[in-house]
């Protein structure tokens, strides 16, 4: 599977000021950047550093006024898929050290809160099967609703409102995966099949020994995802994360199939 990416954002600057943009895909071994480009509009500063894991890049912007950015890929997508339900849990004791800190409850994951809801609304699953329930249930009780969350969302909130958009199912996902011991973690990626077109935010659990993709909103198959980066929740994976107040203009999502 290559597909086709396309991102445009403008945004008008209040002031000089520090950007942090998360937006180009990730080049991995389960996906082949074969092309890209990356058009700013006139800025002082511009740097590539490391992001979360080592998976992909931000860009550091220092700009003022506006800032401009066009963006397009095509991304061949190499991933081996095994289907989540026969995965098994890695044992706490054997998980690799990189893996730890996704057992953690996190700013908008507090899965220590939800240990006992898990422990009773999956009771009898274990590894892959338990993630795949997880995932069914919150795709049958939350509402997909644009607008109905915000910046300061948790996935609790989420849990009491049943309803969110693809980063809350994602926070929720984290949560439960966590609070059972399986480590998880958010990833912001490309998709075919995201209603509206837009970054989309997905979890991605440890069984097996692997990482792997799963969309509770149902919108987007793991085999149809380029990976943007990963992190703890959604503070570490935002596609423009501005040190100052800015003024949306406009932006534009594109995915299709090249």
């Amino acid at each position: 599977m290559t597909l086709s990416i396309a991102v445009h954002l403008d945004y008008e600057l209040t002031r000089p000021m520090d950007i942090l943009l998360q937006l180009e895909a990730a080049q991995i071994p389960e996906q082949q950047v074969e092309s890209q480009s990356l058009d700013l509009s006139p800025c002082e500063h511009v740097a590539s550093v490391a992001a979360q894991d080592g998976v992909g890049e931000r860009i550091w912007v220092r700009a003022e006024d506006r800032l401009i950015v066009d963006y397009r890929a095509t991304v061949a997508i190499n991933r081996i898929l095994t289907p989540c339900d026969t995965l098994d849990r890695v044992p706490l004791h054997q998980l690799p050290g990189e893996t730890v800190q996704y057992l953690m409850p996190s700013r908008y994951c507090p899965a220590d809160r939800f240990h006992d809801f898990v422990d009773g609304a999956f009771a009898g699953l274990e590894g892959g099967a338990m993630v795949v329930a997880m995932r069914d249930w919150i795709h049958d009780h939350l509402r997909y609703v644009p607008g109905s969350s915000n910046s300061d969302t948790t996935a609790a909130d989420s849990f009491i409102m049943r309803k969110g958009v693809c980063r809350d199912y994602a926070h929720l996902l984290i949560t439960f995966a966590r609070a059972e011991g399986i480590p998880a973690r958010i990833a912001s990626v490309y998709a075919l099949g995201v209603d509206p077109p837009d970054f989309h935010a997905v979890a991605e659990v440890f069984l097996g020994g692997e990482w792997h993709l799963v969309d509770p909103t149902g919108m987007a198959r793991e085999a149809d995802m380029v990976k943007i980066g990963v992190g703890r929740d959604a503070a570490d994976v935002a596609f423009l994360t501005a040190f100052g107040e800015v003024k949306f203009n406009a932006q534009s999502v594109t995915v299709e199939r090249a």
